[in-house]
């Protein structure tokens, strides 16, 4: 099976089905459009497109022979060289229609799709530890007799350097089961490598903690603008692309609020609907990160017709992966693109914490959506009036730095501060009456 990235420019063609009595997040017609500018962001053109509703899906072919010869016919017609199904196909049905369409169709799903995008757009050592993973946990299950040259398969080495071929056949052993032995091994020492990588990610963030600087962790839909709206409050340099899947690798940025406090920006990986779970779990100390920040900004692309089924995708990994209750901010990004100043009501009883209405092309409502963290920051903090001695100079540093000095009065004892600080830090405060 060849990579997506081999057969850039190759003509493709789109298959979606639809099972009556279901109601998915997007309609079948939709999801295809979805689908086109993945294929296209694969670099893949896409030269006809289908669909196919059923009562269920059929277990052999899919979406049953009949659909199927059709599908063959048009491949024909249009000179295609890939087929791409809309939703997971299973090792079996991906080995019928391989069957039914000849060995020179590629037939592929959306999963695939995604995990070669991701694969192109990896560009650190854990992003490819992540995507490579994926893509060995992807194709296990498929390892057919024809899929024997396994550098070709899952980075093939390209993103890490490769271990260069498969070992020997043991007796009786079939080449099948040394590719299964070779890519079982292979997963084993990703997974072992990035749970390094994830214990690394964990002493960073405690120490992250005892500094105390607040981390707003970004998410939102694929091509919601969160590397623009990055960019524009952080001055940063992130690549930013009218595009799915632009940036994939996570980036976290400074930003000083209007309170004069440093934050730190951490912007994730753009979701999508149908996002194969072995991305997810593949992703899993990346996405850990949104776990532990003190707020979320939801970016939303508010101009896209399907904003609130984007929202609701979004909402659904969020939950898939047990994030818990911290404080959201939904981000009404694109506001230049509306065409009524009441489209906004459409986003109002969602269960935010707050809705704001940005521009990250303009720059409009950034000023507010800034000022607006700072309350968000500063609600989750508990109010203080303390007398410090002039020994613990940390600990009034620390007020400074992570919490918000309304007042300060130094007399023979020590400091007289109040304001608002974070309820581990209030807890170390002597009270002035000690």
């Amino acid at each position: 099976m060849d990579t997506i990235s081999d057969i850039a420019k190759e003509k493709a063609y789109l298959v979606g089905v639809g099972v009556r009595g279901t109601h998915p997040l997007l309609t079948v017609d939709e999801s295809l459009e979805e689908l086109t500018l993945l294929a296209e962001t694969a670099g893949l053109e896409v030269v006809g497109i289908t669909q196919q509703i059923v009562n269920q899906i059929v277990p052999k072919t899919f979406i049953g022979s009949g659909k199927a010869e059709e599908i063959k016919s048009d491949i024909e017609s249009y000179e295609a060289h890939t087929v791409i199904f809309d939703d997971e196909l299973s090792p079996r049905h991906q080995r019928e229609l391989e069957k039914l369409f000849g060995e020179k169709i590629k037939v592929l799903d959306r999963s695939a799709l995604i995990i070669d995008i991701f694969g192109q757009h990896a560009r650190t050592h854990e992003g490819r530890l992540q995507v490579e993973l994926a893509q060995y946990e992807y194709l296990l299950p498929r390892l057919t007799r024809q899929w024997t040259h396994l550098e070709r398969q899952a980075g093939g080495g390209g993103a890490r350097g490769g271990s260069g071929g498969v070992g020997l056949r043991g007796p009786g052993e079939t080449q099948l089961e040394v590719d299964r032995r070779e890519i079982g091994r292979k997963i084993s020492k990703l997974k072992s490598e990035l749970e390094q990588v994830r214990a690394h990610r964990s002493r960073h963030r405690k120490q992250r903690r005892k500094v105390g600087v607040p981390v707003i962790s970004m998410v939102g839909y694929t091509n919601a603008g969160k590397s623009t709206l990055m960019n524009k409050m952080a001055g940063a340099d992130v690549y930013a692309a009218d595009q799915l899947f632009a940036t994939l690798d996570p980036t976290t940025r400074k930003v000083l609020l209007p309170t004069n406090k440093e934050i730190l920006f951490s912007d994730t990986v753009g979701f999508i609907q149908k996002l194969p779970t072995t991305l997810v779990i593949a992703f899993r100390a990346t996405l850990e990160e949104i776990s532990e920040a003190d707020v979320i900004l939801h970016v939303v692309d508010s101009a896209h017709t399907l904003a609130l089924q984007q929202i609701e995708s979004v909402e659904d990994t969020l939950a898939e992966i047990d994030v818990p209750h911290i404080p959201k901010i939904l981000v009404l990004n694109k506001t230049d693109l509306w065409g009524s100043p009441h489209h906004a009501q459409q986003f109002k009883d969602l269960g935010y914490d707050e809705i704001i209405a940005v521009s990250a092309y303009t720059g409009d409502g950034i000023d507010k959506l800034l000022e607006t963290i700072a309350t968000v920051l500063r609600d989750q903090m508990e109010v203080f009036d303390a007398l410090i001695s002039y020994r613990d100079g940390q600990l009034i540093s620390q007020l400074h730095t992570v919490g918000i000095v309304e007042s300060e009065e130094h007399t023979n004892d020590g400091v007289i501060m109040k304001g608002y600080a974070p309820p581990y830090l209030v807890q170390q405060l002597p009270t002035k009456d000690k």
